[in-house]
């Protein structure tokens, strides 16, 4: 089978392999993969920031953000051949930590969990790839264009249940959200945020392209202003932070209303120094009792809540998100950048 493969972490190693296909273990499924999505650390791991192979293996098969359709799968799993299913990023760590041993892999404590496509587990893009039930997700059948959305939307899932619980130590009664970036992270929070009956807002500085019109599909309002005049115009209760540029996070810490919460989604580049007022910061957090939380990657729970948010949405506003889809034969353009790029797919079968 063919396989897209990296040699972390040396930059520039990106290529298509020809390994064998996987046999399936006891309690795993045996998947023929349909596509596997493109994001910022694909793009990151190839240019050798990070990512580790499998013990023992000098290359790394891509890809977290997967789907495809059960080629075999044992009597006592749940999962019958044709299901649509995604796989799960995340494996805890063998110790395992407080977290882990509780489900709550994506907190992780001690940092020994392994990833699909990142740190030391083979990722999704191959043709054919096999996954434990106890870490596949089935997709409502009408997904199939659109469910390798499944893996991102896990993470705004999450990032939603974090604002959520936050929120949760006292009376909490949003209305008004600010997302920042129009990316698919930032996109699929505003699906969820509409999905909630909120009034949604979102930043971006992109003026032209798909973007402004996705946000106006969910009921909700674009904006391209600077993000101190929205949030003074705005002040919302929510900020869904989805860009990791250093001055909007500082901005959006101080632009909520009060009893705020602010959740961060993106990771910022280090190395950028910025100048800040520290104690008016501090001042404006503590006086109005806002509250600032990070959030990355998802359980099994937040991808169960993904699919139900999948399963809900308009699956031809979810299509429009996929700005280009690029076929194996192919594999390499799906790789490299383009400018209005939302979300890239490599498509693997069907």
């Amino acid at each position: 089978m063919r396989a897209v493969t990296v040699r972390p972490p040396q930059p520039g190693s990106l290529g298509l392999s020809d390994l064998p296909e996987p046999e399936p273990g006891a309690g795993e499924l045996l998947v023929d993969a349909l596509a596997v999505g493109v994001c910022g650390t694909d793009r990151e791991i190839i240019a050798g920031a990070y990512g580790r192979a499998p013990e023992g293996r000098e290359r790394l098969v891509l890809g977290h953000e997967s789907l495809g359709r059960v080629r075999g799968a044992p009597a006592d799993s749940g999962f019958t051949a044709g299901d649509l299913v995604v796989g799960v990023v995340r494996r805890p760590d063998p110790v395992p930590c407080e977290a882990c041993a509780h489900g709550e892999f994506d907190m992780c404590r001690n940092d020994g969990y392994t990833e699909r496509g990142i740190l030391g587990r083979d990722g999704y893009a191959a043709e054919v790839w096999t996954v434990e039930s106890g870490y596949a997700i089935r997709l409502d059948p009408g997904l199939a264009r659109v469910g390798v959305l499944m893996e991102p939307t896990s993470v705004v899932a999450k990032a939603w249940e974090q604002v959520e619980r936050v929120g949760a130590r006292a009376w909490f009664a949003p209305r008004r959200v600010l997302v920042t970036g129009a990316g698919p992270i930032g996109l699929l929070a505003a699906l969820l945020g509409a999905q909630r009956g909120l009034d949604v807002h979102v930043l971006d500085r992109v003026t032209d392209g798909p973007k402004p019109a996705l946000v106006a599909d969910l009921g909700a309002t674009y904006h391209t202003e600077e993000m101190g005049e929205v949030t003074a115009a705005l002040r919302p209760d929510i900020v869904i932070e989805a860009t990791g540029a250093g001055r909007l996070v500082l901005d959006a810490m101080a632009g909520t209303a009060p009893y705020g919460v602010i959740c961060l989604t993106g990771v910022s580049v280090s190395g950028r120094h910025l100048t800040v007022d520290a104690g008016c910061l501090n001042r404006e957090l503590v006086l109005e009792n806002n509250a600032v939380v990070g959030s990355v990657n998802a359980n099994l729970r937040h991808y169960r809540q993904a699919a139900e948010a999948l399963a809900r949405a308009d699956a031809a506003w979810l299509e429009r998100l996929i700005t280009r889809r690029v076929p194996l034969a192919r594999w390499a353009e799906a790789y490299a950048p383009a400018p209005e790029d939302i979300k890239v797919v490599l498509t693997l079968g069907e």
